[in-house]
């Protein structure tokens, strides 16, 4: 590992900037040709979580519900023999049960209203919007430099473009779940940007390329270990608790998040801060 942030941080910056840019552009052409699905908590429905009576693969147990209940969307999730199922609208626990007692035992039955409305949707692209504009100015107050401020604004949505096209690549609904951890990557994603910049603007000590190189080794450290932590957390969810959904949502969301942090602060807003300090910036 430390041949690559050597390779990084002093051998070849410049060209590495164009990487998570072309991910950022590929990641928003599929999203916006495939679109990003709703999760039942922003668009209702009903979530169902059932034993299954004989061997039956995800496909069949999506198949006999739509036939049995003549819905337009059911998604089936399948570990061992429990299944846990969305069903678009509003569906009736006893009129579900006596169509398929014969199949499945229910051990969960919930019907979820949305929480999250297209007006609410709306404030929350606000929110992201004041939160960006906000950084920004923070950082440029710090620095007193435009260049650091927009890079670390462009490092944001470039991590989170690619984390949301993951998620419409992946399967991932958008949910109140993988909102709040789309949240935490905005924050966590800054955060790294903040060191890498505090470390080569404000520091003295060594020349450039040292500094670059020791908060590389820092930040890459760090997101690492957080990425190990969800990665633990996710096969343990898949394996052991198939019906927590809410922690296989976040903690997906957070591995390609971080993923895609440290293509955008290691590549991307990496180079532009070495290319824009040999230009003479920030003297």
């Amino acid at each position: 590992m430390v041949d690559v942030i050597t390779y990084i941080t002093k051998k070849s910056h410049k060209p590495l900037i164009l990487v998570p840019v072309i991910l950022m552009i590929l990641s928003l052409l599929y999203l916006g040709i495939f679109g990003l699905n709703q999760g039942v908590d922003l668009k209702g429905g009903t979530l169902v979580t059932l034993e299954l009576k004989e061997q039956m693969s995800e496909t069949d147990v999506t198949n006999t519900i739509k036939s049995g209940l003549g819905a337009a969307e059911v998604e089936t999730s399948l570990s061992g023999n429990t299944a846990t199922v969305t069903i678009s609208g509003d569906v009736d626990q006893a009129q579900f049960e006596q169509k398929f007692s014969d199949k499945f035992n229910i051990l969960s039955f919930k019907s979820v209203g949305a929480l999250l409305s297209e007006a609410a949707m709306g404030q929350i692209a606000y929110a992201l919007l004041f939160a960006f504009v906000f950084m920004a100015i923070t950082v440029f107050y710090v620095f007193r430099d435009p260049v650091p401020s927009l890079a670390i604004i462009l490092s944001a949505i470039c991590n989170l473009s690619i984390a949301v096209g993951s998620m419409s690549l992946f399967g991932i609904p958008l949910s109140v779940a993988s909102v709040g951890a789309l949240l935490m990557l905005i924050g966590y994603g800054v955060d790294t940007d903040i060191l890498l910049t505090t470390r080569l603007l404000k520091r003295t000590d060594g020349d450039l390329d040292d500094r670059a190189e020791g908060a590389c080794k820092t930040g890459i450290t760090l997101t690492i270990s957080a990425l190990a932590s969800m990665v633990v957390l996710f096969i343990v969810v898949k394996i052991f608790i198939p019906s927590a959904q809410v922690l296989e949502d976040i903690s997906a969301v957070l591995i390609m998040g971080l993923i895609s942090d440290l293509l955008s602060t290691w590549l991307m807003n990496l180079g532009i801060l070495k290319w824009h300090m040999e230009r003479g910036g920030h003297n």
